[in-house]
């Protein structure tokens, strides 16, 4: 994939319709959206994340990652205006766009846009720590680690660990 391809957009309507395919079994919409996402995914609870989207100091901002005009990645960051702390939340890449180098470059893009806000000086993450694939990204793109919550999360049968991620402002200008 070429990355002039991609371009980061405002969520819109039309690229939830394709989203809740994204997640076929409960583990992969918990570990998308966290415990408190229904499965399945439904226009409802999707609704009510872009709700969050609106005022001149939104809860949320919700970005896609478009390829040739396709919805190629999903990313949502919900933000604490008061302590100017935004947290990168349920991203995801499409799984017909999986494996060709997307996820760096898309949320390169995102990360760019948070701190583009001067209101924030911290960007950080949560992530379950078996997801190897997606701390290799986050590593990448400079978030350190700072801790490890075990047994967070209970779905199903199994509990999840997962651990905290974080990028300051000045992480950028370092690298």
């Amino acid at each position: 994939m070429h990355q002039a391809e991609l371009q980061l957009q405002d969520f819109a309507k039309e690229h939830a319709r394709e989203l809740p395919a994204w997640f076929p079994t409960l583990q992969s919409l918990i570990q998308w959206g966290g415990p408190d996402v229904r499965f399945p995914l439904d226009t409802g609870q999707i609704e009510a994340m872009v709700a969050e989207t609106s005022g001149s100091e939104p809860k949320r901002w919700i970005f896609s990652g478009l390829v040739r005009g396709a919805v190629a990645g999903h990313a949502q960051v919900a933000l604490d205006w008061q302590n100017g702390v935004a947290r990168l939340s349920r991203v995801a890449v499409n799984p017909l766009f999986r494996g060709q180098g997307l996820a760096r470059p898309f949320l390169r893009l995102v990360v760019h846009r948070v701190f583009a806000a001067p209101a924030f000086e911290r960007l950080e993450l949560n992530v379950y720590t078996f997801n190897g694939a997606a701390i290799r990204t986050y590593l990448g793109l400079g978030f350190i680690e700072e801790g490890v919550r075990r047994s967070s999360v209970k779905v199903g049968d199994e509990r999840w660990d997962t651990a905290i991620y974080g990028l300051l402002r000045s992480d950028l200008a370092e690298n």
